[in-house]
């Protein structure tokens, strides 16, 4: 008879804890701080990135010049082909004031230098690491672009591929007046 009770007591102890760690896993995930979609228009988030070179990039830097901000993979096929495109735009329009800043999601150094390499990239490109960036941005899927104004507003956001004359004509949207 001892025996049994033991074992009620036993089980009702499991189960009050069973069931204290159900609601508070439906209790924290019902008030989980909600990430503000960034829409056009807005201030665009601040941030600070570190490129290939270790030199820091933070968007702030680029205060009065236009950002092309693009987010992406190395195994992305679509940024594969876009990435070249970008670069050519990026050679034409760098010394009238706009940036190319890619930032790859969360991947090694070796595989992001590697890309690089293979594509003969010239802009900065920087790694968030931890996915902070791409979070605060609200990015969805690879490749997004956001067009930043040299006033610091998100000016378009562009979700996937992109042809050369497009990313021409954002990059010229975009420019210092």
């Amino acid at each position: 008879m001892e025996k049994k009770k033991k074992r009620t007591i036993l089980r009702s102890v499991i189960l009050v804890v069973l069931v204290a760690a159900i609601v508070y896993t439906v209790y924290s995930s019902a008030t989980k701080d909600k990430v503000e979609v960034l829409k056009e228009g807005a201030e665009a988030p601040n941030f600070e990135l570190v490129d290939l070179n270790g030199e820091t990039h933070r968007l702030s830097d680029y205060e009065g010049q236009g950002v092309f901000l693009n987010f992406w993979g190395t195994w992305c096929e679509p940024c594969k082909k876009e990435m070249p495109a970008m670069d050519r735009q990026y050679a034409t329009y760098k010394d009238q004031g706009v940036h190319v800043l890619a930032v790859n999601i969360a991947q090694s150094d070796f595989e992001v230098q590697n890309f690089v390499d293979t594509y003969g990239l010239s802009f900065p490109v920087v790694i968030d690491k931890t996915k902070s960036v791409m979070t605060a941005y609200n990015i969805n899927p690879l490749p997004t672009t956001m067009l930043i104004s040299p006033e610091g507003k998100v000016e378009k956001i562009i979700t996937g591929e992109m042809t050369e004359k497009q990313i021409a004509s954002f990059m010229e949207s975009i420019k210092p007046e």
